[in-house]
């Protein structure tokens, strides 16, 4: 994620702010047992041979390896095409039970036609998608970064379109979004059951908005390698999704985003750890060949 990505972090207060008040009109009395999913971007990573994957797994595989190590994976493939139900069904296919497959929207929607006429390329979308059945997890937007709250009526009249039996989340980018002034934006999200991605990222903390408008967060965490912050915000993560499934989250997807995805299967291993033990559900977590002498 190179969104908010900088080379030098010391400087950064990566502190979570206090929860947005649309985030206190979301939070119900009832608790919740959270559905939690943890995984990267990508299942190409050639690295993981020998740590994750067998050492011998060819590439060919390495998506039902992938599939067999994490809860979920951020679907960036979507973004640059719509691919047929028949492709979405084989990835489909790789994947046990229980696994959840997050796909971006389409850019042709999203950057090109920026949400106009794109009827019949949104229902093509969905289609697609729809072939992955109970494997489907929330489907989010990422708005271009020029994107700003002057479009905000186009975009809404969008939204309000979309069908309400899909998880829908959106991620904002322009920094305006995220002022006083445009917080009806919440509000609406709020009424049409639509989810706002939080993107804990370094250089860009006003989009960690702490806005929860849905029973369901997606949350990209873009990491720096296990660097010591690293695990400071997860644990100040765990802290809050605690406090939120307490108030009626039933889901959480942490879509991790570290350089390379080198150190992703270790960063969830201890992001599940602690939530696990905080809210002693059970999430599906990488197993790393050095610690329990062979996979499969």
């Amino acid at each position: 994620m190179k969104f908010g990505k900088l080379e030098q972090i010391d400087h950064i207060n990566f502190d979570l702010p206090e929860d947005h008040p649309i985030t206190q009109k979301f939070l119900q009395t009832q608790k919740n047992t959270l559905q939690a999913f943890s995984g990267g971007t990508m299942w190409g990573i050639k690295a993981w041979k020998g740590k994750i994957y067998p050492p011998k797994t060819p590439v060919k595989d390495f998506g039902e390896a992938y599939c067999r190590q994490f809860g979920c994976i951020e679907l960036n493939a979507t973004h640059y095409r719509i691919h047929p139900a028949s492709t979405i069904e084989k990835w489909a296919d790789l994947a046990p039970k229980g696994f959840e497959f997050c796909p971006k929207w389409p850019q042709l929607i999203t950057h090109y036609r920026r949400f106009t006429n794109s009827e019949g390329l949104t229902d093509e979308f969905l289609t697609a998608i729809s072939a992955f059945g109970d494997k489907l997890g929330p489907a989010f937007i990422q708005l271009p970064p020029n994107y700003t709250p002057k479009y905000a009526d186009r975009l809404m009249e969008y939204l309000a379109s979309l069908p309400k039996d899909i998880r829908i989340a959106v991620e904002f980018r322009h920094p305006d979004w995220f002022i006083e002034e445009h917080k009806y934006i919440w509000e609406f999200l709020l009424r049409e059951g639509i989810g706002a991605v939080i993107s804990d990222t370094a250089g860009r903390r006003d989009a960690v908005h702490m806005a929860l408008t849905a029973p369901f967060l997606v949350l990209r965490f873009g990491g720096y390698n296990q660097d010591p912050s690293d695990f400071k915000r997860f644990d100040d993560w765990v802290d809050r999704i605690e406090k939120w499934n307490a108030g009626g989250l039933k889901s959480l997807h942490l879509l991790m985003h570290q350089p390379d995805s080198i150190t992703t299967p270790e960063s969830c291993i201890y992001f599940n750890a602690q939530l696990e033990k905080r809210l002693g559900i059970k999430m599906k977590t990488p197993q790393l060949i050095s610690s329990q002498g062979a996979l499969f």
